[in-house]
């Protein structure tokens, strides 16, 4: 509106202008043929002044006669003296000096100016000028024509512009305010909508009004929300008969095992009067009867996990006692496999709240593991700790981690290698159970290792279960990664002298 407004009073000023000129042209023509008329029938014996002001009065009866308001004009009669004495009608009037130049110079020509008034008030007013043919030497007549009523003409224009921008400026943000809230706040109800049904409430649904495209767009959410919740209510059900289903049966083989359990030390009991074949059957009962009991308290265990009723006996303790009593457990395994075992523990107690049998479960579970995949490597147990936490890391130098397993290991009997057989007698389901544990105490349990290099398990435990932690004392870090680091270096370096090898040679 600003550059419309610029452009159209610009236009409008010029062709005021240009009427004005042309105007100007016109008059200035009649007038000079008007004075030298005058001066032609005046006597010579007068005064010059006299007789400048005798055709200037006559030029100026002339143009009141024509009546014509439009072209109404103040002339002026300059005359300038062999001496450089310059005479004037009206006496003293002021002509602008480069005008006055160009037409002492033989042209006609205009110029814009200030003219001031006898009064001393001023007014804006275009000056045309030319030279005339007459007894006079040196004579020049000008028009000094009036521009106030083309100023307060293109001022009113401007105004007019200026209040017409500004209407129409209102009027265009109006009408897009409008526009936008016929889009926008559909919009923010339908992303309050989805916030509220991403939180929970599947019963959200946006309101439908209209057939437009808004319209339809609710009406598809809301198709969508319906069958997100059906899809979501199914899988809760599905999921709670599945966590109902681990439970019942669990707890049903309790009775049939224990039975079992029974026949077998009774059997185990008499082994010395067996025969080899029945004594190697029994002592293989026996060991599938011990894994077969772990996996039913592992059910156990992570069907209370999803449950929500899994219980913390928390209590204040030294968090190194997990550690030693994990060994304890582990320690026959270390010595079968030939696994050195490196425990890097601080001299002072470390307290802690939290339950002692699941800390030391999950020491437990990660020490035999990383036996396990050590390969006959040493596994390093370190522990650290801050004013807010205490953090426990088991690193092995076994087969590692690929890319992307970091998270996978801790799903529910995965395994990296199908074929690869447990020393450990595990259940698949450990390493699962240690993250729920982990998190019950509102801690945290993550792996990262690469392939071929080893892995490292760090658990971090907050001192305060209510106040949590913000920094580990301890970083996650994947065993190899300097050396990989290293080797990428000496690559980079290898290419470069392999680079400059040719010239070398050339050399």
């Amino acid at each position: 509106m600003s550059v419309l407004g610029f452009a159209l009073a610009s236009v409008v000023t010029d062709r005021i202008t240009e009427a004005k000129i042309e105007t100007a042209s016109v008059e200035i023509d009649r007038a000079r043929s008007t004075v030298e008329y005058q001066l032609d029938n005046s006597g010579s014996s007068a005064s010059l002044q006299a007789r400048l002001n005798s055709a200037r009065a006559g030029l100026t009866q002339r143009a009141q006669e024509n009546s014509d308001t439009s072209s109404f004009f103040e002339p002026v009669l300059v005359a300038e003296g062999s001496g450089g004495a310059v005479t004037s009608s009206p006496e003293s009037y002021q002509i602008p000096e480069r005008l006055g130049q160009f037409v002492k110079d033989g042209n006609v020509a205009y110029q814009f100016a200030t003219v001031e008034r006898p009064d001393g008030s001023s007014y804006e007013a275009l000056i045309v000028g030319t030279p005339t043919n007459s007894d006079i030497p040196n004579l020049q007549l000008y028009l000094v024509m009036n521009m106030e009523s083309e100023t307060s003409t293109v001022a009113l224009m401007r105004g007019i512009l200026a209040s017409a921008a500004v209407i129409v400026v209102v009027l265009l943000m109006g009408i897009a305010w409008l526009a936008s809230q016929q889009i926008v706040a559909p919009v923010r109800s339908a992303s309050r909508t989805a916030q509220r049904f991403a939180s929970g409430h599947l019963r959200e649904r946006m309101p439908v009004d209209g057939e437009d495209e808004m319209a339809v767009l609710a009406m598809s959410f809301n198709d969508m929300a319906d069958a997100l919740s059906k899809q979501i209510n199914n899988l809760e059900e599905y999921s709670s008969l599945q966590r109902q289903f681990t439970s019942d049966v669990s707890h049903e083989l309790r009775t049939p095992l224990t039975t079992v359990r029974m026949a077998a030390d009774m059997i185990a009991s008499n082994e010395d009067e067996l025969e080899p074949a029945t004594k190697r059957a029994s002592q293989l009962m026996t060991r599938e009867l011990d894994r077969f009991e772990a996996l039913l308290n592992d059910l156990l265990e992570i069907s209370r996990h999803d449950a929500g009723v899994a219980e913390l006996s928390a209590t204040n303790m030294d968090a190194r006692g997990p550690i030693e009593s994990a060994w304890q457990q582990t320690h026959h395994l270390a010595d079968e496999l030939g696994v050195e075992v490196i425990f890097d523990i601080p001299e002072e107690a470390q307290t802690i709240e939290g339950d002692p049998r699941r800390i030391e479960r999950i020491v437990r579970n990660l020490m035999a593991n990383a036996i396990d995949h050590s390969e006959g490597n040493p596994v390093t147990v370190a522990m650290a700790s801050n004013d807010e936490a205490v953090a426990i890391t088991v690193t092995d130098g076994g087969v590692g981690l690929k890319p992307g397993q970091d998270e996978l290991v801790f799903n529910r009997f995965w395994r990296a290698d199908k074929s690869r057989k447990r020393h450990s007698g595990g259940t698949g389901l450990g390493l699962a159970i240690a993250r729920e544990d982990a998190q019950l105490h509102g801690g945290v349990l993550d792996a990262a290792g690469t392939f071929g290099v080893g892995s490292q398990f760090r658990l971090v435990l907050p001192r305060d279960l209510e106040a949590g932690f913000t920094d580990a004392p301890l970083e996650l870090e994947a065993p190899g990664a300097e050396l990989m680091l290293d080797d990428d270096t000496v690559s980079a370096e290898a290419d470069v002298v392999d680079t400059h090898a040719p010239e070398e040679e050339n050399r």
